[in-house]
């Protein structure tokens, strides 16, 4: 399906109605947005949900079957296996396409060493000043990484290349659209009470940026909202200055409505 030129309009509508449709009960269940609604401490929530969104790239069957076998490594207490430091007897292995386990024993240290000091993710957040950022979720993502890097250059393990950093997080953070992040920032802040759980007081979701990979990039070119050809940082700035014209309170819903919409798309 092509899409016809659209009005500013009519624009808003179709995004508003797909928003609204897509944004339903009925999406969480093939979603990895459910692992993380599966608890309800704030620091299972978040670990589900970054160690989820780490790996949310591919089919989304597959994503939300190797995410559920992921938690089941952790006995599905994430928080408690963090603190324990169980992750370093976890055996070798692929966990999802180019994600293996020395990734998650990297991420899992990273996380250990800020959870032995904050009580949450949001704490640490709060303490590294991110929700003064413009961007926060480059600004947590720095923050983030200087502890992965930290905690991996001070582990003893048996890792086939020791303080290796994790792959759960991009290094390039000038360039990238940092996508996976992103969406576990929507899913922890954005509070409609429907799809997102909407945790974090810290963040205001107008503060969010669209999570963006080829599909919602390709989409939004055809729409008109996106001009640029990569799906980098700038092409995230673009878009979601685009989709600020229309909710300027709430920019990220309209992630419901690209994904949504795509589906017509080829």
């Amino acid at each position: 399906m092509t899409l016809p030129e659209l009005t500013e309009g009519t624009l808003r509508e179709l995004l508003d109605s797909e928003a609204a449709r897509i944004n339903s009960p009925a999406f969480i269940a093939d979603d990895p947005v459910q692992f993380p609604r599966r608890f309800s401490r704030q620091p299972d929530i978040e670990i589900a949900a970054l160690l989820a969104s780490a790996i949310a790239w591919g089919n989304r069957r597959m994503i939300c079957r190797d995410a559920d076998r992921m938690l089941a490594m952790l006995d599905n207490r994430p928080h408690d296996f963090v603190m324990d430091e169980a992750y370093e007897e976890l055996p070798d292995g692929n966990i999802h396409r180019t994600f293996f386990t020395a990734d998650l024993r990297a991420y899992l240290r990273g996380l250990q060493r800020i959870y032995s000091r904050y009580a949450t993710l949001e704490e640490f957040a709060r303490a590294n000043g991110v929700e003064r950022s413009p961007a926060p979720a480059w600004a947590l993502a720095e923050a983030i990484n200087a502890e992965l890097a930290a905690a991996n250059n001070q582990a003893v393990c048996t890792d086939p290349s020791p303080g290796r950093p994790s792959r759960c997080l991009p290094q390039n953070l000038r360039t990238t659209a940092l996508k996976r992040l992103n969406m576990a920032l929507r899913w922890l802040v954005r509070r409609d009470g429907i799809v997102d759980l909407g945790v974090w007081s810290l963040l205001d979701p107008s503060q969010l940026y669209i999570p963006l990979d080829v599909h919602v990039g390709n989409v939004s070119r055809q729409l008109g909202l996106l001009t640029r050809k990569n799906d980098d940082r700038r092409a995230v700035d673009e878009l979601t200055a685009s989709l600020r014209r229309f909710r300027p309170d709430d920019p990220v819903i309209y992630d419901y409505a690209l994904f949504g919409i795509g589906i017509g798309i080829k």
